[in-house]
């Protein structure tokens, strides 16, 4: 009955993506945005790099509190919020490794590195506004930057820039106080933005309030015509509660409670378990034209963390410094019949953290555990060359070689001693092809080697244990990729095969009191079928002046090759834990002359089994969220928007974020169901003379 509630709904009302701005034909647009990712710089049509795209108008769905809805609309990408403020991203399998936050994916923050020397990436940083452009790669993207095997994320904020202000405030459900402001100011050669973000939510069980303040700044500035300059900073204040996983029997009978107490262990509540979280990130790049042909941008980032973790089993308190550059090289030639580019560079990254374990007593540091140095050091060199041929045949090819070190010195017990281990001169290779066949029918072919060393949080876990005698994830990936335009460009289809095979695959377990440790699985074989569909259009006359529609479904098929551990624990074929084997999602947007428009969300994810066994699994759900609005320009420089909206309107019951290989099988971390929320933008454009 469900499914045909929400076809129906698709037939009544369908549309996607609109920004806050008058809207152009996105099927004109999509292909002038510029593709940065593996120094392409040019646009979508023109690159060998499949990468997919999320820009601040088409993120402007939903409650605006995280970017999990925008995030679960790509095939392939699967994020995921245990409670508000603590996400997951998993891109073709990697949160694996991920019990809490997001490794094993490379980000980037205006061609600053946000992911960590550690592996580490605090994602929960970012707000709404910190941004107008995501670019997304799916699978090893070593060739250019550095050890991954999860993917690469890139976000920049200036893409879309225009002078003028903007200040949005949303209300709803589970107390939920969102405000954004941002000012844009100064010209296209010399461009600035300030932008402040404060959310807030009580959350929808028990012990699980959020309150994140943030603000970044953002410059550009062009100082010849061979040199430019640009500076980010970033600065974000966060507190977030943590109320635990639950047994299916207390996720079934009281899913807004909060973890409770068990044996010697204390209930999230009596532990105040919570996260407060500091981070402040600043970084700047300088482009210099060194001739005609040669360009040169090096990028230079500092980088501050302070963690105070109260937890069920303990209190840890850390405190992460790093710093780091990056440089690229990029020489481009275009000849009649054939352009080519070559790209070649480096980047460095040293981080000097420090991780106290204590007892936690009523939610303060008691008794200290252990007292931990960590040095933490990884660098890349990569070169990459590009070749088009008559703008119908490109190739793209290139590796890396990667070196990490990391070094554990524990100080709270004698006599010191440190544990030092290297992961070192792997070659990360990856080659792509494409041939357009004709105007709207191409194909594209990508080989390529992952290569990933352990994270500090996998070699010392939540046991305390340091385990340097972890090895480095590797394997190599092949996909294809069948992309097709009809009607004038305004339908696209694209179809994408891949298959991984990943050796020494890092999996997370759970030991008899809860605590987390990981170990080399064998190998994991990751097959699976990625389809998109884009069709928009609009009217010259009548009621409706723009509409979209889109999907993705993805169909994954992941086992384990050969994994035994001890005596009993065979693993072999069985299913990988964590990654739903289908999910599809719909979006549909209708815009209309008078200003009022529509979006409906649709997503749905099959059942995923919850331990490397396969005898405990997450149900199937089926998510349908639903925005309405209206908007209105005067004078051309006004734009006011209001607009409500529901998520979840078929009240479904699930988890999301799931507690993989749990110990007692606290599996589940239920998320909110029917909930609603309000809004209103003011937006003020400053017209500039043409």
């Amino acid at each position: 009955m469900k499914q045909v509630i929400v076809f129906s709904v698709f037939l009544f009302f369908f549309t996607p993506c609109f920004s806050q701005d008058e809207l152009p034909d996105s099927s004109k647009t999509l292909d002038e945005v510029t593709i940065r990712s593996f120094e392409q710089n040019r646009s979508l049509r023109s690159t060998v790099t499949t990468v997919k795209i999320i820009e601040s108008n088409n993120g402007d769905r939903y409650n605006k509190t995280s970017l999990v809805n925008e995030f679960n609309t790509i095939a392939g990408v699967r994020m995921e919020e245990r409670s508000p403020g603590s996400y997951r991203i998993n891109i073709r399998g990697s949160s694996l490794r991920s019990p809490f936050g997001v490794r094993n994916v490379k980000v980037y923050w205006n061609d600053i590195p946000v992911t960590d020397p550690g592996g580490n990436t605090y994602f929960n940083q970012f707000a709404w506004n910190n941004f107008s452009h995501i670019e997304i790669f799916k699978g090893p993207a070593g060739s250019l930057y550095g050890a991954g095997t999860g993917g690469l994320i890139l976000m920049n904020t200036l893409s879309s820039w225009q002078p003028g202000a903007s200040l949005e405030y949303i209300t709803g459900s589970y107390q939920l106080q969102n405000i954004f402001a941002s000012v844009r100011y100064g010209k296209k050669e010399n461009m600035s933005q300030l932008s402040f973000a404060h959310n807030k939510t009580d959350g929808y069980r028990t012990q699980s309030q959020l309150r994140r303040d943030n603000f970044s700044w953002v410059t550009k500035l062009k100082i010849s015509e061979r040199q430019q300059f640009s500076a980010s900073l970033l600065f974000t204040d966060m507190y977030y509660q943590t109320p635990g996983a639950l047994t299916l029997a207390e996720f079934k009978n009281a899913p807004k409670d909060a973890r409770p107490a068990a044996g010697a262990f204390p209930s999230a509540i009596a532990a105040k378990a919570a996260i407060n979280q500091m981070n402040f990130l600043a970084g700047f790049s300088h482009t210099y034209k060194m001739t005609r042909d040669i360009v040169n941008q090096t990028t230079f980032y500092g980088s501050f963390v302070e963690i105070k973790n109260p937890a069920i089993r303990n209190y840890e308190r850390r405190s992460e410094p790093s710093f780091g550059g990056r440089t690229v090289f990029s020489y481009e030639k275009k000849e009649p019949g054939i352009a080519w580019q070559f790209v070649a560079g480096s980047e460095f990254q040293h981080g000097f953290f420090n991780t106290l374990v204590s007892k936690n007593l009523n939610g303060n540091p008691d008794t200290l555990q252990t007292n931990d140095d960590i040095v933490y050091s990884a660098t890349s060199i990569f070169v990459q060359g590009d070749i088009g041929l008559a703008g119908n045949f490109f190739i793209n090819a290139g590796f890396s070689m990667n070196k990490t070190k990391v070094s554990f010195t524990r100080i709270n017990s004698y006599p010191i001693l440190t544990q030092t281990r290297s992961y070192r001169n792997e070659i990360a290779p990856r080659i792509s092809v494409k041939k357009v066949i004709n105007n709207g029918l191409f194909l594209k072919a990508t080989v390529s080697r992952g290569f990933s060393p352990p994270t500090v949080a996998e070699l010392l876990p939540s046991t305390g244990v340091i385990s340097t005698s972890l090895e480095a994830e590797y394997g190599w990936n092949y996909e294809m990729t069948l992309g097709y335009e009809l009607f004038k460009r305004k339908l696209r289809l694209e179809a994408t095969g891949f298959y991984f095979k990943l050796n020494n695959a890092l999996v997370q377990r759970r030991d008899s009191s809860g605590a987390d440790f990981f170990v080399n699985a064998g190998d994991i074989k990751q097959k699976g079928i990625e389809l998109t569909a884009d069709f928009s259009g609009s009217s010259r006359k009548g009621f409706i002046d723009y509409y979209t529609i889109q999907a993705a479904y993805t169909r994954n098929a992941f086992r384990y090759g050969s994994f035994v551990r001890g005596i009993n624990d065979n693993f072999s074929g069985k299913t990988v834990p964590s990654v739903p084997a289908n999910t599809f999602s719909a979006l549909a947007d209708i815009q209309s002359r008078k200003g009022i428009y529509s979006n409906i969300t649709y997503y749905v994810a099959s059942k995923i089994f919850l331990n490397d066994a396969n005898t405990a699994l997450a149900e199937t759900y089926h998510l349908l969220g639903w925005r309405i609005g209206w908007k209105k320009t005067v004078r051309k420089k006004f734009k006011l928007n209001f607009y409500a909206g529901a998520d979840n309107l078929l009240d479904q019951h699930y988890s999301l974020g799931n507690d993989i290989n749990a110990a007692a099988n606290r599996f589940y971390n239920a998320a909110p169901q029917r909930n609603y929320y309000v809004g209103l933008s003011f937006q003020w454009v400053k017209l500039t003379k043409k």
